[in-house]
């Protein structure tokens, strides 16, 4: 493990990060547990990033991947490809946008760009809003949207960038404020920022903010902010990379929280729907998804070898209710946890909604941030058997809890006991 360690650090990105003192390698996995190197087993509650949605080593996504490599891998999107036809007929109609049309990419920071690029082609302007304390991928355009000065390391961007209140309810400038009051306060702020700038193309917004540490606005915040952006024509883009699918448990999208103004014009997506294979994708009425005017094509995007395992993965997860069982077993274990942080000062707040749990850190006796103790606890959770994220914002420090939707009452309570252990190590 050391040796490729070291091989790691000789060939690979000094800013490529890594998780704990001594590096994992993780070797194989089976339903919502992985092995490393050594042979110690761990209950995987992080599942890959909110990547592994169902489970680790799905027979049937196993079957419909080696099933397809027999037949053909890859063709491109400049031939007609009966598996991604079929999966982005399924994600439209699952969509809830009218008129929708699919395109596929292979990440949600490539699904991102493509968002940005139709909304600011149809809108005829770079201006963009986005949420302090978001997080949109890893390209330049991405990073230049992006609200958490930990993950973007430049402040060049094709793009012109205006941040709005909202997407962190327990923090900031409104936090005292009750949930109608928030909202108001925020849509007021929206309003006030619209009054100093040309209209912008579009708001995006995650509807749960993933690397920020899992926070939220209140419900029907971006319902209230589309009332004020349909004024002017502005567009809403949704960023469900990490909250699609049902992972929230109360909602197969996450915007469903915020739809009382009807979906989005825009909804990109990622994540969990391939299993661990690489699918990205954006939804967007035909009118926004037709606006470019030139020649485009995806080399990898809605290759057949992924749709296969997209189809095979959606498929499990609608047959199953995985979704019911996120929120189920996800409501059991916030509430496990929010029983144990109750009697530990250095933890402020469990927040989440079924399988996507967020425990911020503080220093005990004050509201500051506690990054040090957050990545212990990311080592004795380790040490106990529990694979977690981290994350957080402005001044900010969470731990992250996503696990594989399938998780069973049984994982629930064993990985909120080692939580609670690890937890207790720090404070």
């Amino acid at each position: 493990m050391n040796d490729l360690f070291a091989r790691h650090r000789q060939v690979l990105p000094d800013w490529l990060a890594l998780y704990y003192d001594e590096p994992l390698e993780i070797t194989h996995g089976e339903g919502r547990h992985v092995w490393d190197a050594n042979g110690n087993r761990y209950l995987d509650f992080f599942g890959g990033i909110l990547t592994t949605m169902t489970a680790h080593a799905l027979p049937e996504v196993t079957k419909a991947v080696s099933e397809q490599a027999g037949r053909i891998i890859h063709s491109s999107t400049l031939y007609l490809n009966r598996p991604m036809v079929e999966l982005a007929e399924r994600i439209a109609q699952l969509s809830g946008i009218p008129d929708a049309r699919v395109f596929f990419t292979t990440s949600g920071t490539e699904a991102n760009d493509t968002a940005l690029l139709l909304a600011t082609t149809y809108r005829r302007t770079n201006t963009v809003l986005a949420m302090r304390n978001s997080y949109h991928g890893r390209s330049f355009s991405a990073v230049g949207i992006t609200g958490n000065k930990g993950w973007s390391p430049t402040s060049l961007s094709p793009l012109q960038t205006l941040y709005v209140h909202g997407g962190v309810r327990t923090r900031g400038p409104f936090a005292e404020l009750d949930d109608r009051e928030f909202i108001a306060a925020c849509v007021d702020d929206l309003r006030d920022l619209l009054g100093h700038t040309r209209p912008p193309a579009a708001l995006i917004a995650e509807p749960i903010q993933g690397v920020g540490g899992f926070t939220s606005p209140p419900d029907g915040l971006y319902a209230a902010f589309r009332k004020v952006l349909q004024e002017q024509g502005i567009l809403w883009i949704a960023d469900e990379v990490q909250t699609g699918w049902g992972r929230t448990g109360e909602h197969f999208w996450g915007w469903q929280a915020h739809g009382q103004s009807g979906p989005p014009d825009i909804l990109t997506f990622a994540k969990g729907i391939g299993n661990g294979s690489s699918i990205g994708g954006v939804v967007a009425r035909a009118e926004i998804m037709n606006c470019l005017d030139s020649n485009s094509i995806s080399t990898f995007g809605g290759t057949q070898i992924t749709m296969a395992a997209g189809l095979a993965n959606l498929s499990y997860l609608l047959e199953h209710d995985l979704q019911g069982n996120a929120r189920r077993v996800g409501g059991l274990l916030i509430e496990r946890l929010r029983a144990a942080a109750a009697q530990l000062p250095g933890v402020r707040e469990v927040r989440g909604r079924g399988l996507m749990i967020g425990v911020e850190l503080v220093k005990p006796g004050t509201d500051e941030a506690d990054p040090k103790s957050a990545s212990a606890i990311l080592e004795a959770a380790r040490e106990g058997g529990l694979l977690i994220g981290k994350g957080g914002g402005h001044n900010t420090s969470a731990l992250r809890i996503a696990p594989p939707l399938s998780l069973t009452v049984a994982e629930a309570e064993e990985g909120a006991a080692i939580l609670e252990q690890a937890l207790r190590s720090a404070y």
